[in-house]
């Protein structure tokens, strides 16, 4: 197929571009390079430096593409509570200019990089796809709010929608070669490479928001998945959309592990000290957030490969120490 990846620069939609491409398929990837790094572009794709809003430019009637994979968009959690106005135009009105680029051109099956915030303080754990969404920040929001437009746009235009609500996401793609693509934010924002960061001297400490959670340890308790076992999900994804159908597949391991174990597994894969600092609660952070995947396991027959902390912190490490540190 011939395959539009908006925000292919970043982490997720670098990895799943190479994937893609080893899977035979045609890989555009479109991105501004505002968060993104043009070397994570898979080599073998064409590369468009272009923003989402912008698509129609790409994605012309002519153009042949079948699908899109819509990974472009902001997530820092945080943020979303003190700049909502930036997520509400990347997350939704740009995104909705992509949908409109889409049914334009005619392109049939669109996969689009949702997200576990769109459930908030969950009502039940493992979360399922039927739990109730209620985020409790503006990214989680701006990403049901789309979520919510698919769901519309297969209903009226026969599109193929998929939605693939991730968990946490973790570790590196690690080639035979020796090539590597990894996670790397300016600024960086999640837990476990800024604990690399901190192993390889490049920070002093880090910090875990608020330790007085009702969890086991009083530290947020995450389901993480590996970056890997995310981009085949994509692959399965695109087989199963069918027309005038918003398929929702959540995607994690089904185990939490809290930020401290996290911190321990980190310890013990760099052999670094890492200090730690407790700082306040951020806005919006729920307490849990642990999947069901029993959806995505039964109907794509996905299942994760490396699903141990120590899997995904060690690519994660390899990847940082020769690419990044």
């Amino acid at each position: 197929m011939k395959l539009l990846v908006t925000g292919g620069a970043g982490y997720i939609g670098s990895v799943t571009s190479r994937l893609l491409l080893d899977a035979g398929h045609e890989v555009v990837v479109l991105d501004n390079l505002s968060y993104g790094f043009r070397e994570a572009v898979a080599p073998g794709a064409t590369f468009v430096e272009a923003d989402i809003a912008d698509a129609a430019s790409v994605l012309t009637p002519d153009a042949g593409f079948d699908a899109v994979l819509h990974f472009a968009g902001l997530i820092q959690a945080g943020e979303s509570m003190t700049r909502p106005e930036i997520y509400w135009d990347h997350n939704v009105r740009r995104s909705l200019a992509l949908l409109d680029a889409v049914r334009a051109a005619g392109v049939p099956r669109l996969v689009f990089s949702s997200t576990a915030a769109v459930y908030g303080n969950p009502t039940e754990l493992p979360i399922t796809e039927s739990a109730t969404k209620a985020p409790t920040n503006t990214y989680g929001a701006t990403k049901l709010t789309f979520d919510l437009a698919l769901t519309s746009e297969a209903y009226a235009h026969r599109l193929a929608a998929v939605s693939l609500r991730y968990f946490n996401v973790a570790g590196a793609l690690i080639r035979e070669d020796g090539t590597a693509v990894g996670e790397r934010h300016d600024p960086e924002t999640h837990l476990i490479p800024i604990a690399l960061q901190v192993a390889a001297g490049k920070r002093e400490k880090l910090q875990l928001f608020g330790d007085d959670y009702p969890t086991v340890d009083g530290t947020c308790v995450r389901d993480y998945i590996h970056v890997q076992d995310l981009a085949r999900a994509h692959l399965l994804a695109l087989d199963a959309a069918a027309p005038g159908e918003h398929k929702i597949y959540n995607l994690g391991n089904g185990n939490g592990f809290s930020n401290r174990q996290v911190v321990e597994a980190a310890r013990e894969v760099t052999g670094a000290e890492l200090p730690v600092e407790v700082a306040p609660r951020r806005d919006g952070d729920p307490a849990t957030l642990v999947a069901s995947s029993q959806r995505a396991r039964d109907e794509l027959g996905w299942v994760p490969e490396k699903h141990t902390l120590p899997d995904m912190i060690g690519d994660a490490w390899e990847f940082y120490r020769t690419h990044v540190a």
